[in-house]
């Protein structure tokens, strides 16, 4: 057999070692299909000619049969599934949701998802689960309950969650509620009744304070009023008849009084004089 290097030139190769060449060409091409690697985090699915084994090959590398055998890989670490979706509140009200979701596949579960699901379950089982769950749990709150209690309803998405899904080797390790959004009718409402309250707020408050204000001027007449009683007191029992004719005397000018019956005035003072 001849090879043509170019137009002039021709190099003859030996039957013999054109099929060594071929040889190891498919000797290279049978035990690269012979090799397989597991990544970290993964595990093999064995398909041979269509059977799904039960036995995955964990990490690292693997023989397999050549052109039988398909390995299918696995991933069986921690997943974020981003999940929106539109559910009514137990008062009716529009909520749109917007979900992060923390799962991983079960490596003892690897095979059976494949052979009964395939490589698309987070299409076929985690999503529809995602927003069955959230309805359900959506419609036990009102949607002003519903901001109040993220950690309640996230605590409660994760566990109906893996109700649904261990049976299938699918865990749900965590789920965040990024978002809650309402319709603007009802925001507005909301933002009303958020005013009212607090002018009922200010109004209470105001009247807390007036009523403070006036028992504080009530108690603090009522303090004078009894310290006035007490010196009035202490006053009366002070006063006798000398300490009064002894006030009247530093009182008294020196002149008699003079009295009056109405129509004639009676001046003690010349009575005095003449008596003398």
């Amino acid at each position: 057999m001849a090879v043509i290097i170019n137009e002039k030139k021709t190099i003859n190769l030996p039957k013999k070692t054109i099929a060594l060449v071929i040889a190891a060409l498919a000797a290279l091409l049978v035990l690269f299909n012979s090799i397989t690697i597991v990544d970290a985090g993964h595990t093999g699915v064995i398909n041979t000619l269509g059977n799904v084994s039960e036995n995955v090959l964990q990490e690292g590398i693997h023989l397999k049969v050549p052109f039988v055998q398909t390995i299918i890989k696995m991933d069986n670490r921690i997943v974020k599934l981003e999940v929106e979706t539109e559910a009514f509140s137990k008062d009716l009200q529009t909520v749109e949701t917007k979900l992060a979701i923390n799962y991983r596949v079960s490596k003892d579960k690897s095979y059976a998802i494949y052979k009964n699901v395939g490589s698309d379950y987070e299409t076929i089982l985690v999503s529809p689960a995602v927003n069955e769950v959230l309805k359900a749990i959506t419609a036990k709150y009102t949607a002003e309950e519903s901001v109040a209690n993220r950690s309640l309803i996230s605590q409660g998405l994760i566990e109906e969650l893996n109700n649904k899904l261990n049976k299938n080797g699918i865990y749900v390790e965590d789920v965040n509620i990024i978002n809650f959004e309402f319709s603007e009718a009802y925001i507005a409402a909301i933002e009303e009744k958020q005013v009212a309250e607090q002018r009922l707020l200010k109004a209470k408050t105001e009247k807390e304070e007036a009523i403070v204000k006036a028992e504080a001027e009530a108690e603090t007449l009522r303090i004078q009023s009894e310290a006035q009683a007490r010196a009035n007191n202490i006053l009366s029992k002070s006063l006798n008849d000398n300490l009064i004719r002894y006030e009247m005397m530093k009182k008294w000018n020196g002149e008699l009084p003079m009295v009056t019956d109405g129509s004639t005035i009676i001046d003690f003072s010349e009575f005095s004089k003449k008596n003398k």
